[in-house]
């Protein structure tokens, strides 16, 4: 059985009020939707510090900092691009860890090196950034789901690892 989003967002707040870390968010592809799943959760306030809806490729470089020469090639939908999105929004907000997300929702926008789906998820903490590479199957709806639900996961797991 798949865990709630308001599961995963009380288990998140749960332990990171616990070990005492702070979350950040930038997000392209999921629209915010990671940041309003944790802020749904009464008390997010105690450990959710912020998020960055980066939605253009401009916003993604004046704000988070990602490079021109990575918005050019390898491009906004790329894992230097979730990476550096991670780091900016670690940095800017002073988070312990932070997460991205960048992708191709649909339905529009795929090409056959990126289909539709094609979502790159980055985790930075002190210690260690990673950046996983998915291709969610259906709609719109169901890649931004998919997508925020496993960024949900990732957070869980960075800070339960103890590396945040």
């Amino acid at each position: 059985m798949t865990e709630s989003f308001a599961d995963l967002a009380t288990t998140l707040q749960d332990l990171a009020t616990v070990r005492g870390v702070t979350v950040a968010t930038a997000e392209s592809c999921t629209g915010g939707n990671i940041a309003h799943q944790i802020t749904s959760r009464p008390g997010s306030s105690s450990y959710f510090l912020g998020g960055v809806v980066s939605y253009a490729n401009d916003v993604k470089h004046r704000v988070l900092g990602v490079s021109e020469a990575v918005l050019q090639n390898p491009g906004a939908v790329s894992e230097s691009c979730a990476r550096a999105m991670a780091e900016g929004a670690r940095a800017l907000i002073g988070a312990d860890i932070a997460v991205s997300t960048t992708g191709i929702a649909g339905p529009d926008g795929g090409t056959a090196r990126k289909p539709v789906g094609l979502v790159y998820i980055g985790l930075v903490t002190a210690g260690e950034t990673i950046v996983e590479e998915r291709v969610f199957p259906g709609d719109r709806a169901a890649v931004i789901d998919a997508a925020t639900r496993r960024a949900l996961e990732l957070l869980l797991q960075g800070i339960s690892t103890g590396t945040a």
